[in-house]
């Protein structure tokens, strides 16, 4: 299985074989479905609080006498079941979402989805793109450039540039609207499963290719 990989002016200039252990596994729809519930539930943070019937404001005092009144007996108008009371068994902030997932089964999901691209042939690889103009102008010439080159680039909406972290790079496609930057060192199932194309700088396949 190869990529092609394109210079900044947007022609093919060569193909990079992709190692079988990283783009060429199986789709595994679970465990990706698994890793994204795990990413999501451990960027949740505990913002829901609810006060309970000792942090209410009201009046501590009796509802009405304990006898005689033929009522069920309450000692104070801050319990749950009245109006106005405390919370009962609600959230206190402290609720913790976090959900365990091992290395193996997170890299195994890694390796999953980007099977699936090079599947497609939804990726790529740009060689020198560091010595490209680090302008949005540039980056944004560059993609239109390989857009008419790539039919599946093409009909994509959402693309990622994947990168090892050159600042050249980061800078020159921040700011272009549907496109995302990711880089190796944090590469994960969610971000990936969000775009429709993937774009490398030739360093960075070639260190996940590793």
């Amino acid at each position: 299985m190869k990529a092609n990989v394109y210079t900044t002016a947007g022609k093919v200039s060569s193909e990079i074989e992709l190692n079988e252990s990283v783009f060429g596994k199986k789709l595994n729809k679970q465990l990706i479905a698994q890793a994204v519930r795990v990413y999501l539930a451990n960027q949740r943070s505990a913002f829901a609080k609810a006060l309970d019937r000792h942090q209410v404001s009201g009046t501590t005092k009796k509802m009405w006498a304990q006898k005689g009144t033929g009522n069920a007996r309450h000692g104070s108008a801050k319990a749950p079941q009245f109006v106005g009371g405390g919370k009962a068994h609600g959230p206190d902030g402290n609720q913790n979402y976090k959900l365990s997932f091992s290395k193996k089964m997170r890299q195994a999901a890694l390796k999953s989805v980007l099977s699936n691209f090079a599947k497609d042939n939804a990726l790529c690889a740009i060689e020198k793109v560091t010595q490209m103009t680090p302008k949005t102008k540039a980056a944004v010439a560059l993609i239109d450039m390989l857009r008419k080159q790539d039919k599946k680039m093409e009909k994509s909406k959402k693309i990622a540039i994947v990168t090892v972290g050159e600042a050249s790079t980061v800078r020159a496609f921040r700011n272009i609207k549907n496109v995302s930057i990711l880089y190796t060192k944090s590469l994960n199932v969610y971000d990936l499963s969000n775009q429709n194309y993937l774009l490398f700088t030739k360093k960075a396949l070639s260190r996940l290719n590793k």
